[in-house]
């Protein structure tokens, strides 16, 4: 069993639900390694994503947890196989090129079912024009190197190609205005970025809803957040950006919380006619 220097997010995340499905059979590593009839060491990098784990193995080591989930464990067996057959995707031309985690971020985009988005200052990255993505790379401190420059810039707008599949995600983006307000790259290049907002929300799987200046405070989020569902609700993981860079979580408590976050701020949002309704009307006061 070949060892990986740097697991993606992906298969981190199926190393730590093997581990999770194992703790709540009350099995310790050393107990485990006894019921599969292998090693400590080995359960120990299975679970951490260091081995990878054939879709077999899943299967026999979820019965042997006595895991009576079948959705749960068919999806876990999924991304096993990715790992052991691995697809080529559009992203592993920017692998060693570009941070880790902008990778991890456009594998778990590929790969949800839904996603819901809460922006406070900027523009979904799904959805930003190359205008609007250049100026906000113009701010980045420090200054991005030309050739870094157009390879993020590459990489934000190619992302936007899963709401193109056959199957997209649904998709819903929360926009507070104070992000239609904020003035990157100048009136026209923002006046064109809220055009292109009207072009998307005309797609039957993107939803946008403007939470306006009126409808008060929100519950605390980071300045962006996304949750993106899985083919089951164990799988579901939130992203979230900060100035410190951005994280990746899926601990029950926090999908629950991040649930009633997005909730709460959906429910004090306009609805998608009257967001459209505000979107044009701004995009004719520029």
């Amino acid at each position: 069993m070949a060892s990986r220097k740097l697991p993606t997010e992906r298969q981190r995340r199926l190393g730590t639900e093997l581990g999770k499905m194992r703790e709540r059979a009350g099995l310790s590593l050393t107990e485990a390694a006894a019921v599969h009839g292998t090693d400590r060491t080995t359960v120990s990098n299975i679970e951490s994503g260091r081995f990878g784990v054939s879709p077999d193995r899943v299967r026999v080591w979820a019965a042997n947890y006595s895991c009576r989930d079948g959705q749960y464990v068919d999806a876990l067996a999924a991304m096993a196989k990715e790992r052991r057959f691995p697809a080529v995707r559009w992203w592993d031309e920017f692998r060693d090129r570009i941070a880790t985690v902008a990778l991890d971020l456009a594998e778990l985009e590929h790969h949800a079912v839904a996603i819901r988005s809460a922006q406070i200052t900027h523009m979904p990255g799904l959805l930003q024009h190359e205008d609007y993505a250049r100026a906000v790379f113009k701010e980045a401190v420090p200054p991005l190197a030309p050739d870094d420059f157009e390879r993020k810039l590459a990489f934000r707008l190619t992302r936007s190609t899963v709401l193109d599949r056959t199957q997209p995600p649904l998709c819903m983006f929360i926009i507070h205005e104070a992000a239609l307000h904020m003035r990157f790259g100048g009136r026209q290049v923002v006046r064109t970025q809220i055009d292109h907002l009207l072009k998307q929300s005309e797609r039957e799987n993107v939803i946008i809803r403007v939470l306006p200046f009126e409808a008060g405070g929100y519950p605390a989020v980071a300045s962006s957040t996304s949750y993106a569902c899985g083919p089951v609700a164990q799988l579901d993981t939130v992203q979230t950006d900060t100035a410190m860079g951005s994280s990746f979580l899926h601990a029950e408590t926090h999908l629950a919380n991040y649930r009633a976050v997005l909730d709460r701020m959906e429910g004090r949002a306009l609805d998608p006619v009257r967001s459209r309704e505000l979107l044009h009307g701004l995009a004719h006061s520029l």
